[in-house]
C-alpha cells in the first residue's frame, strides 16, 4: 500500500534506497562485483574448530535451499519486477523536467542591488524568508523585530525593519513584500505613473474605494471620483490588469503540483484504446546473479561447515526481501492497471473524444467492484496519479462523479451538468450576467432536474463567483 500512495516521479528515488539496502538486489544489466565474496564462501574447506562442540551445528542442519532452486537443473528462477505492460516509446518521450530556481531565491538575488550593511543584510534575508509563496509579507513588523532579536540575537526597530521592507518592496515581481491586497495593488500601479492620468486616478480609486472595487460598485466609484463612462472603463481596465499574486507563477520550494510526471499513457489508435504504463522512473529488477551462484555453490557442496552455513542463512534474508520487494513492485504494478483499465473502459467515450459531456457517472465503488479492489484502495490510487491522454493529462479523481437525472429519466454525470453550467457562464453577457435562479432555469428546459442550491453549489465547486461579482464594463 506505501508503494501503491508512491508517485511515478518519486518511484525511482524508492527504488534506488532499497538496491543500496539489499544487495541481493539489482537492476537488469546491472554486474555487481561479488566474486571476492563468492570464492571465499565456496572455497573455505578448512574445519570450523567450533563445528562439534556441543552440538550447536543442529541450529544450521534444517537449512533447505531447494525451494530457490528448479528442481530439474539445479538453476534459481529468474524472478524480476518487468511484465509486458510498459510503454515501449518512453524513450521517446519528454517528461517535464523542473529547473527553475525559488522564489526566495529570486529575490536574495536582488539584495545586491541594495547598500545593506552585515546587520542590515540579515535584517533583509530574514524579512525574505517570511514573504508567502503568493509574494505577501503577512506578520507585523513588531512581530519581525521580536523574531530577529530572539532567534537571531539581532537587535532592531520597527523603524529599520519598515525602511528595510520599503526597499524591497522595489524588487521584482512588483508588488512583492505588500502585507495586503491594496498595497500590492498600489505598489504595482506606483512602478507605472508616468504612464498616464489613468494610473493616478486608479491609485485613488484604490486607497479610497477598495471595498467598492471589490463588490463591483462601479457607480459609487464613478460618482466618488466624478468620472465619464469612458473614463471609468480605462481606470476599471488599469487596476484589472495588476496581479493579485506577485509570487504566485513562480517556483517555490515545495509547490509539488508545478509540474506532472503522469503514471499512465493512453493512446487511440484507429479507434481501440491501449493503455501502458509509464516506465522511465521504474527501472527492471532482478536477484543478483552473484547471490544465485553462491546460492548454488552451497546446493552443489558436500562439505558444509558453520561459516558456510551462516553465509547462506544471510543470503537466504537478503534473496527473501528482494522477492519482496519485487513482488511489492509488481503488485503495484497489477492494481494500477486494473485500476486504470476499469476507468478507462468505463469512460471509453471521452478518451475517443475528449468531450467532458461524454463523462458518465462513476464513483469509487463502481471501480472497485469492476477490480475486485477495495474501495480505499481505488481512493489512493484517483487521488494520486495521473494518466495522460491526446487531450491533455488529468488526475485519476478527475473522472470520478455522482449522477443525475434527466427528465427522460437518463442518468447523466454531474461532470456533464458543470461543463454546460461552466460554457453558460463563460458565453454569458458580462455586462447582464446570468443569476443562479436563471441558470437553473436554462439547465431545466435542457431536461436536467436540477434545484437552485444545486446550481450554486456546482458554481462554487467550479470557483465561480455569483452574477453581482462576474459583472464587467463592456
Amino acid at each position: 500500500m506505501k508503494l501503491l500512495q508512491v508517485p511515478t516521479a518519486n518511484l525511482e528515488e524508492r527504488i534506488k534506497e532499497e538496491l543500496e539496502a539489499n544487495p541481493a538486489l539489482e537492476e537488469e544489466g546491472q554486474q555487481k562485483e561479488e566474486d571476492e565474496y563468492a570464492d571465499e564462501f565456496a572455497g573455505n574447506e578448512e574445519p570450523d574448530p567450533y563445528e562439534e562442540q556441543d552440538g550447536s551445528v543442529d541450529d544450521y542442519d534444517s537449512i533447505d535451499v531447494t525451494e530457490y532452486l528448479h528442481d530439474d537443473d539445479g538453476e534459481i528462477a529468474e524472478y524480476k519486477t518487468r511484465d509486458d505492460n510498459y510503454s515501449d516509446e518512453d524513450e521517446g518521450r519528454q517528461l517535464p523536467i523542473r529547473t527553475e530556481a525559488t522564489f526566495y531565491d529570486m529575490l536574495v538575488s536582488q539584495l545586491g542591488l541594495l547598500s545593506l550593511d552585515d546587520k542590515q543584510k540579515k535584517i533583509a534575508e530574514h524579512i525574505i524568508g517570511s514573504i508567502d509563496e503568493d509574494g505577501y509579507l503577512r506578520r507585523d513588523t513588531p512581530a519581525l523585530v521580536d523574531d530577529l532579536a530572539f532567534r537571531q540575537n539581532i537587535e532592531t526597530s520597527v523603524e529599520e525593519v519598515n525602511n528595510i521592507i520599503s526597499q524591497i518592496q522595489q524588487f521584482d515581481p512588483p508588488g512583492v513584500g505588500a502585507r495586503d491586497l491594496p498595497e500590492c495593488l498600489l505598489l504595482q500601479l506606483k512602478r507605472q505613473k508616468q504612464e498616464g492620468k489613468e494610473v493616478d486616478t486608479a491609485i485613488l480609486a484604490i486607497e479610497k474605494y477598495f471595498d467598492e472595487f471589490t463588490k463591483k460598485h462601479y457607480e459609487k466609484i464613478q460618482r466618488g471620483l466624478g468620472l465619464e463612462d469612458e473614463a471609468l472603463k480605462e481606470v476599471m481596465q488599469q487596476i484589472i490588469r495588476l496581479n493579485p499574486k506577485p509570487g504566485g507563477n513562480i517556483g517555490s520550494v515545495n509547490k509539488a503540483e508545478s509540474y506532472v510526471v503522469p503514471d499512465f499513457f493512453i493512446l487511440n489508435n484507429n479507434g481501440k484504446l491501449e493503455l501502458t504504463l509509464n516506465s522511465r522512473n521504474a527501472p527492471e529488477l532482478r536477484i543478483s546473479e552473484g547471490y544465485k551462484d553462491m546460492m548454488k555453490e552451497y546446493s552443489r557442496g558436500n562439505k558444509k561447515d558453520k561459516q558456510q552455513k551462516e553465509a547462506v542463512l544471510f543470503i537466504k534474508q537478503k534473496i527473501d526481501a528482494a522477492k519482496w520487494f519485487i513482488d511489492a513492485i509488481k503488485q503495484r504494478q497489477h492494481t494500477l492497471l486494473d485500476t486504470m483499465s476499469a476507468i478507462m473502459h468505463h469512460q471509453e467515450e471521452f478518451f475517443l473524444t475528449g468531450d467532458e459531456t461524454a463523462l458518465k457517472p462513476m464513483i469509487l465503488k463502481d471501480i472497485a467492484e469492476k477490480t475486485n479492489l477495495d474501495i480505499s484502495t481505488v481512493s489512493r490510487v484517483a487521488n494520486s496519479k495521473f494518466v495522460q491522454t491526446e487531450f491533455g493529462t488529468y488526475r485519476l479523481k478527475f473522472f470520478f462523479s455522482e449522477s443525475l437525472s434527466t427528465d427522460s429519466g437518463e442518468e447523466v454525470s454531474t461532470r456533464e451538468v458543470k461543463k454546460i453550467l461552466s460554457d453558460m457562464i463563460e458565453s454569458e453577457s458580462k455586462k447582464h450576467p446570468l443569476s443562479d435562479e436563471k441558470l437553473t432555469e436554462l439547465l431545466q428546459e435542457k431536461g436536467y432536474n436540477i434545484a437552485r442550491r444545486t446550481v450554486a453549489k456546482y458554481r462554487e465547486q467550479l470557483n465561480i463567483p455569483v452574477a453581482r461579482l462576474r459583472k464587467e464594463l463592456v
